[in-house]
């Protein structure tokens, strides 16, 4: 992470998940990187991204230390909601799993970047970074279908697109990106992906260099793991 300054500091929230898990992994391995703290469900006992009491006091906790984070990497989200895989049609659509959906993709990361922006230095480099999807692009869009899960995405974009101008009048070296790690083999995409881009290490790996060469003047964007902009 060459970007980064000598020994910065990380934060993976989502850190139990398949490509949570990895980014950790490959963050404990660069040298310049003295701390990696890990956020999730399974480790952190309460904590939901639904639940925004829970976001908050895990902020709080964090900022007793008077550690600052250098990058925070989100990766959270879900493709299923119980149940319930993406839609095909319209006549599949059910509200209340298109609300969760929301809540959990949309929702849970602004309140994320709500609560940990403080964590961020305010100056000097530092990134926020979420997973988001190619389908979530409207301009992308060929196939249809998908409904809840390209919506909630969508949604995602839009609301770090305008989160990025507000933090960066505070942090003009802050980037906030959303970012599409392909379809990595994870319990995310089983069941629904007929074939893979890539392992979860192999993301990870991609992903890091894609924030890496991502400067302030692009903060805002949205990427995809081998760094090329993709269409809102």
């Amino acid at each position: 992470m060459q970007s980064f300054k000598d020994s910065f500091h990380a934060l993976v929230i989502g850190a139990s998940g398949g490509l949570g898990e990895a980014v950790c992994g490959v963050l404990s391995g660069r040298e310049n990187c003295s701390a990696v703290v890990r956020i999730s469900r399974r480790e952190n006992d309460g904590f939901d991204i639904t639940d925004e009491s829970t976001i908050r006091d895990a902020a709080l906790r964090l900022a007793e230390g008077g550690r600052a984070y250098d990058l925070i990497f989100d990766a959270t989200g879900t493709l299923k909601i119980g149940e319930n895989g993406p839609e095909k049609s319209l006549s599949a659509l059910d509200p209340e799993v298109m609300v969760e959906s929301y809540r959990i993709n949309a929702v849970g990361p602004a309140l994320l970047l709500k609560h940990f922006v403080a964590l961020m230095p305010r100056s000097g480099r530092s990134v926020f970074a979420t997973l988001s999807a190619r389908v979530g692009s409207i301009g992308d869009n060929r196939l249809g279908g998908w409904y809840s899960y390209r919506a909630s995405k969508a949604a995602l974009n839009q609301i770090m697109h305008s989160a990025s101008i507000e933090v960066a009048r505070k942090r003009p070296e802050a980037v906030v990106i959303c970012l599409h790690p392909g379809t990595v083999e994870t319990s995310l995409t089983k069941g629904t992906a007929r074939s893979y881009t890539h392992t979860p290490e192999v993301a990870a790996e991609r992903l890091l260099d894609v924030i890496d060469r991502t400067a302030p003047e692009r903060t805002g964007g949205f990427f995809a793991y081998d760094g090329s902009e993709i269409v809102w």
